[in-house]
Formats: C-alpha cells, sequence, structure tokens
C-alpha cells in the first residue's frame, strides 16, 4: 500500500535505504535531495491553476521530509530523522549533519541521498542531474587510516580541482568515498569544499 503511494523518487531512495540499513545497527538517517519530488509539486500546482480538486495525499507527499516519514513509520522505528536541501551542496551538508550528530555522541549516522531530472519549467536549476539515483551509506567517527575529512575554503577553485564530468555532485562525492582516491574538490560558487582521506 505504501510503495503505491510513493513516486519513482521515493521508491528508488527508500531501496536504497532498506539496502543499506538492511543488517546495520539502529541509526539517525538523514534523508538528503536537492529538489525533493518536485513532480508532485508542478503537478498540485498545475492542477491549482485549472481550478481542479488537490488531492490531499498527493500534497502530504510533496514535502521534503515525507519519504524519510514513509520509512519511519513502514519500519515503526521511532529513530532520529531529517530532512536536507541545500542545493549544489546538499551532498556536503547532509555529511555536515552527520558530522555534528556524531560530534554529539551519536555511535553512527545513516546518509541517503537522492534526486532525479527535474520537471519542466524548472529544468534549469539542476541541469547535471540527469538521470534518478539514489544511495546510502552508513557513517561512524573514526580518527584512523580510514578517516575522511570535510572542509570548506573561501574563493576560486584550484585549477585543478577535479574533473567536471557531468555526473551531479553527490555521484561525484560516492565515487571519492569507494574510489580511494585521497582527495576530491567541489567547487560552489564562491566557495570550494574539499573532502580528504587520511592515511
Amino acid at each position: 500500500m505504501m510503495r503505491r503511494r510513493v513516486d519513482r523518487l521515493g521508491r528508488i531512495a527508500l531501496q536504497a535505504t532498506y539496502q543499506a540499513h538492511a543488517d546495520a545497527p539502529e541509526a539517525p538517517v538523514l534523508f538528503a535531495s536537492r529538489y525533493g519530488d518536485l513532480g508532485r509539486s508542478v503537478e498540485l500546482l498545475t492542477q491549482l491553476a485549472r481550478s481542479e480538486p488537490l488531492s490531499p495525499t498527493s500534497f502530504s507527499l510533496s514535502v521534503h521530509n515525507a519519504i524519510g516519514a514513509l520509512y519511519s513509520i513502514a519500519r515503526g522505528d521511532t529513530a532520529s530523522y531529517g530532512a536536507i536541501a541545500a542545493g549544489e551542496e546538499t551532498v556536503e551538508a547532509a555529511f555536515t549533519e552527520a558530522c555534528g550528530l556524531l560530534a554529539d555522541g551519536v555511535p553512527r549516522v545513516m546518509v541517503v541521498l537522492y534526486d532525479e531530472p527535474v520537471p519542466e519549467p524548472w529544468r534549469h536549476f539542476s541541469p547535471t542531474v540527469g538521470f534518478p539515483h539514489a544511495w546510502a551509506c552508513l557513517l561512524a567517527a573514526d580518527s584512523g587510516a580510514n578517516a575522511i575529512r570535510l572542509d570548506c575554503h573561501a574563493g576560486p577553485p584550484d585549477a585543478d580541482a577535479g574533473e567536471q564530468d557531468g555526473l551531479p555532485a553527490d555521484l561525484r562525492a560516492l565515487r571519492f568515498l569507494v574510489s580511494g582516491a585521497r582527495q576530491w574538490e567541489h567547487p560552489v560558487g564562491a566557495r570550494r569544499w574539499r573532502w580528504e582521506r587520511h592515511g
């Protein structure tokens, strides 16, 4: 019943979360997406412009924390859940929030990133998201060789800040995390985020 209520974006986000959470201990979960299920909002606005009745269910699922709420309800889970949206810096905002929770003493945090191409007329806001995708990972505090450091610097990016291959930032961050690369920089406007692996 719940699966039928969510659109494609919700289904892929929930699938990634279930797979990552399957055998993992309980943890707070942060759901992060640049724009969430924007297709629902477009549909609701179109219906409103045509003076058509709006579906309360569709409205309740259009809010940014709907996918996390459905996951919590389906699991009967009372752990902490959060929803994050920060445009091009959403992946960094999610990991920064996770680091804050870890610094407060939480032993582990689940981070879920998900996005899909945005519908017209907003396609120009997110040109690099060319296909639907979702991934999730479990983070724990670690000061050893596996530690990842994330920081932000003002100013223009270095000339060798990394390739701009058309992938959205969250997938480039995932590539860094699984590749074993020493460093990756993500320039955004007047800032550059540096992901760095210790050891």
